[in-house]
Order: C-alpha cells, then structure tokens, then sequence
C-alpha cells in the first residue's frame, strides 16, 4: 500500500499495483516494480556496472568529505550520489580492458565558492601534511573554513572536514606513514554552510615507512 504525499495530487511513497513512488529531496519520482531478468547484459552495459563500481568503492572511504562538498549540487543530485555522478563522467578511464580512475580529475567539492589565493601542501615532520594558502581578510569569507583529504587509496582517507577558517592561512593534517602515495585535496566550505568552493588537487605526495 502507497502513502499519499500533500494528498491526491501530490507524489506517493510505497507500492501501488506495479508501480513504486518515491522521493529525492522533495522532488516524487515513479518506476516500475524490478523484474528479474533472463537475458545476458550487453558488453556496454557490463562495462557500466563495473564503472559503477569502481566509483563506489573509491568514492565509500570519502563518503564525509563529500556529502559536505556536493551539498545542493543539483535538484536530483547532492551529497555521495552527486560525487559519483560526477566522477563516472570524468575521471574514469579504459586501460588494457581495466578502469582507472585518475585522482587528479576528481572532485571532492563542486560549487563557486571562491577560493584563496596561492594554495600549496608540504609534508612536514613527523608525517604530517601542511596546507597552505594566502591568509583572507575581505569581509564576507573571514569565517570559511578548509576542508582537506589525504587520500591513501588503499588505507583510507585523512583530514577534516570543517578546519581553520581562511584567516589561518593552514591546515595541519596528520597522516600514517604507507608503502602507497597519498592524494592531497583542499576546498572551502561557507561559514554559514551555504555554499561551497570547487575542490583543488593537491598533488601526489610519499610518506614512506622508515
């Protein structure tokens, strides 16, 4: 049995017949009910699945980061859906047959935030990463605050997502030493949470066990 939303002319919520109602942020949606499927999937629709896949599992560790950095993306997407969305469009690449994903082209941020001038990542002693950036004093941006990600794509992720304000200039990010090179990423987040930056890649940066 469906639920009725805002009455007989809104959107439902549930099963009604062979049809399912649902909603994303706000918006009702219809499909039908899944039928199990006998035929084999075509060549094009396997490679889809494993892009899918692919991007799921990249994308899982970050899931923080993102929610914050895609919020309000689009009216259908926002949050972890968006950054997928995002990432099978243009960062996935096919090599010899396998999908690579290229770091430097995902986003862990979108939006027009404007960001801070003269961005840069340095590995200081004992492992830790120092992002840096010209300290801001306009009024309007003092109490923006960065959100960096350390990626190792084998271990997880590092960082925080609600750091020093732009009036710092840096963020200080502790991170184990690996045998796998980390991603480093900042973006900035509105004091009043209602926009964001773009994301900027930082790099790729070794902190090898000694």
């Amino acid at each position: 049995m469906a639920r009725l939303i805002n009455g007989i002319n809104g959107p439902f919520v549930g099963k009604a017949g062979s049809v399912i109602g649902y909603t994303v942020n706000g918006v009702g949606y219809m499909k039908g009910l899944y039928k199990k499927r006998t035929k084999k999937p075509k060549e094009g629709e396997t490679l889809n699945r494993r892009k899918f896949a692919a991007a799921q599992a990249w994308l899982q560790p970050v899931t923080d980061f993102v929610r914050v950095g895609f919020k309000g993306y689009n009216e259908r997407f926002q949050g972890f859906t968006a950054a997928k969305s995002w990432l099978m469009k243009n960062c996935i690449q096919i090599i010899d047959g396998e999908i690579v994903i290229d770091p430097s082209l995902v986003k862990i941020s979108s939006g027009n935030l404007p960001l801070p001038e003269n961005i840069q990542c340095s590995l200081q002693e004992p492992n830790t990463f120092r992002v840096s950036w010209t300290p801001v004093r306009e009024r309007g941006f003092l109490h923006d605050q960065a959100m960096v990600m350390a990626y190792d794509l084998k271990n997880g992720a590092y960082g925080i997502v609600l750091g020093s304000d732009r009036t710092s200039g840096e963020v200080l990010v502790p991170v184990y030493p690996s045998s796998n090179p980390y991603h480093v990423y900042i973006a900035f987040i509105a004091a009043d949470r209602s926009r964001q930056s773009d994301s900027v890649y930082l790099g790729e940066f070794w902190v090898l066990k000694s």
